[in-house]
């Protein structure tokens, strides 16, 4: 069975060139996974051996396992699907952000794909951050120079480890000195006219902000999620807010939140300097799927100041075992991602109510005002006193009002409010919210019908009288 799937690996397709020899007692088989690093696959292996030599008659089973992606829809290339350019071999991009300076961002990137890379996949990491440059310091290539191809003007990056990497430090131009307009330009021709080649996951290290840069890298290329980076501060977790709202709206699921500096141990205890809550703030607030504390470990630190990462240094390490559990919770929600959102949440204006479909449960509704009065994502960004109070009784008119709603994977869903609000709701909140019955919403949808003017349809037919036969 597919943990994260709940079905069986062959109605999830997995299982080919099946081959059977009744005289000799032989079965050999293929499993074809949608992804080379599935944290699961020897697993899959295993099992399959085991099921198939169970058979009385069976005296030899034989499992390969290849990888492949699902096949394109017809029509749909490169470009329509965000990935223009030099992107059109890469299968899968992750953004990994925090909003804010400071918190570890960059080394989460930099272990993120090396792990990923460990686990089979093919991978390239992107450093989008113009002004301050992390990734020529974290990463020791041969060569340290971008080479361009002086007829295409491709841009081959540099290798380390098995993982293609570009920076503008790369360049030989140390950090930008230059304005927005101009680093938004570079930095889509920096990624866009690389020539990245087949990758399963291209990495993209987010420069801190919610700006233009963050922009034109969310509408240049297709994001397949987001991992949110943090450190236990209540101030953290207010920027940190601002870039899942940022995803929120450009309907990018975010998937994992990864909180760095958590604690230190001494003696077998742990010590929480920074303080703790806000990762499991986050969790909480907006729904995310997972969380991972990483400690102060002068190792990570050191490890990436010599241009080595962890993971490779020391893949046998705790800290590198975290990151090992990161990368296959990546690997398992893009995975699900990639096969469709198994939620779904529509809007009404009849009744003024959403209907919610959400695996294991029935089909429900909800009062639209409930679920914007019971914002939680909303109460957690005061940008100004960093409050968290409930959001004013006092809504009004247009707050239950909602444009548009899309789901975000299979945490939660983004609603534009009419009066400008935009809220991410989590399912785990609207599964805790008072529920409409089939005859409360029925009887919403009459008393919301609009009155017929008799004297305007007799207008209407008037300037519009039936053909003679």
């Amino acid at each position: 069975m597919d943990p994260d799937l709940g079905k069986n690996i062959v109605d999830c397709g997995f299982v080919h060139d099946l081959a059977i020899d009744l005289a000799s007692g032989a079965v050999s088989l293929r499993l074809n996974l949608t992804t080379p690093a599935c944290p699961v696959k020897d697993e899959f292996k295993r099992q399959a051996e085991e099921a198939v030599r169970a058979l009385d008659w069976v005296r030899t089973a034989e499992v390969a396992i290849t990888a492949s992606p699902p096949a394109q829809v017809p029509g749909q290339g490169a470009e329509a699907a965000g990935k223009p350019g030099g992107l059109r071999g890469v299968r899968h991009i992750i953004a990994v952000s925090s909003c804010k300076g400071g918190v570890g961002k960059s080394t989460t990137a930099v272990n993120l794909a090396f792990t990923l890379a460990q686990m089979g996949a093919r991978v390239g990491i992107f450093d989008a951050d113009v002004y301050g440059p992390s990734l020529p310091t974290m990463i020791s290539p041969e060569s340290r120079v971008l080479a361009m191809d002086p007829e295409t003007k491709a841009i081959t990056p540099v290798d380390f480890e098995g993982v293609k990497a570009v920076s503008f430090g790369f360049a030989g131009q140390g950090s930008a000195i230059m304005r927005g307009a101009m680093v938004s330009g570079l930095i889509q021709q920096l990624l866009t006219t690389t020539e990245w080649g087949d990758l399963d996951y291209l990495v993209i290290d987010f420069p801190p902000g919610t700006g233009d840069i963050q922009l034109t890298l969310c509408q240049t290329c297709a994001l397949s999620a987001a991992v949110i980076v943090t450190t236990p501060q209540r101030l953290a977790f207010i920027d940190v807010a601002k870039g899942i709202r940022m995803f929120a709206r450009l309907a990018v699921p975010c998937v994992a939140v990864v909180e760095n500096m958590s604690y230190f141990e001494v003696d077998g205890v742990r010590h929480r300097p920074f303080g703790q809550g806000a990762g499991e703030k986050i969790v909480e607030e907006f729904g995310l799927p997972h969380i991972f504390r990483f400690p102060i470990d002068p190792g990570l630190s050191s490890a990436g100041d010599e241009g080595l990462p962890l993971v490779v240094v020391d893949p046998t390490c705790p800290t590198s075992h975290t990151y090992a559990e990161l990368g296959a919770a990546v690997v398992r929600e893009v995975a699900k991602l990639e096969r469709g959102s198994q939620a779904a949440i529509s809007y009404d204006p009849a009744s003024a109510s959403f209907t919610v479909w959400l695996p294991g449960e029935a089909v429900f509704h909800l009062d639209a005002a409930e679920v914007r009065r019971n914002d939680t994502s909303a109460r957690a960004i005061d940008e100004w006193s960093g409050g968290t109070g409930s959001p004013a009784p006092g809504l009004g008119p247009e707050a239950g009002v909602a444009l548009a709603v899309t789901t975000l994977g299979n945490y939660a869903a983004q609603i534009s409010w009419k009066d400008g609000a935009n809220q991410v709701a989590a399912y785990d909140l609207l599964l805790r919210l008072p529920r409409l019955s089939d005859q409360a919403l029925e009887e919403r949808r009459q008393s919301n019908k609009a009155p017929v003017d008799l004297a305007s349809v007799l207008a209407a037919a008037s300037q519009h009288p039936p053909s003679a036969p």
